[in-house]
């Protein structure tokens, strides 16, 4: 509380910094981790039907997979362009054209679902970076202010410059406390996300081969 205005800035600015750090790992987990059990059930339940329109009823189980959306934009457009409202019908035949256009609709959902599992981790990664610098200068900041009330008291006493000292450097040490759950928060989501990512291009590739055997008339 007996620092300079320039430092409380500065801590103002890294608790910011921190609380918000702290509520989007908690929004992530949540996230994340209702995306891997749901795309994990999906998948069970995929493989274990054999219809297309049967798999379509049961989406709204698991509406918080990614691979659901993937499942979904494929499925309205094999119905839209086979010219049904209602039901894709997998005995029809598929030509090289639909193929092309399931891939196109399979990379669009995907990077757009990718770009939905990685927003606010760009946040993350700038606390984790951003933090210790800002903390540091506030330090040095501090620090500045310090010797300058010295120079004017005209007393170097160690009673005189470690209160002023120790002061600034509070803002590196809270600069760190919010750089470090950063760090670990962004390190471990994005690696859930290249997982859900793998899986979606797997996902994909699966459903590729499917749309490809349904164009041969098997």
């Amino acid at each position: 509380m007996n620092a300079g205005p320039v430092v409380k800035l500065v801590l103002l600015i890294l608790v910011y910094f921190s609380v918000v750090s702290w509520a989007i790992i908690l929004y992530k987990q949540f996230v994340v981790q209702r995306a891997i059990r749901d795309s994990d059930k999906f998948l069970d339940f995929f493989w274990s039907k054999k219809r297309f329109d049967t798999i379509g009823q049961g989406l709204g189980n698991y509406r918080h997979s990614p691979l659901t959306v993937l499942f979904r934009e494929v499925y309205h457009e094999l119905a839209q362009r086979r010219g049904t409202e209602g039901q894709a019908k997998e005995q029809m035949m598929a030509d090289l054209g639909e193929q092309e256009r399931v891939a196109r609709v399979l990379r669009r959902a995907t990077t757009s679902e990718t770009h939905r599992l990685e927003k606010y981790l760009s946040f993350l990664a700038t606390t984790g970076s951003a933090a210790p610098f800002i903390g540091l200068f506030g330090t040095v900041w501090g620090i500045m202010d310090a010797f300058h009330g010295i120079g004017q008291s005209g007393n170097a006493s160690l009673a005189v410059v470690a209160p002023g000292i120790s002061e600034a450097l509070v803002a590196t040490a809270i600069g760190l406390v919010a750089a470090i759950p950063a760090v670990i928060g962004y390190n471990h989501f994005v690696n859930k996300v290249n997982i859900l990512t793998g899986e979606m291009d797997n996902f994909s590739q699966e459903m590729l081969n499917i749309v490809q055997r349904m164009g041969r008339g098997h």
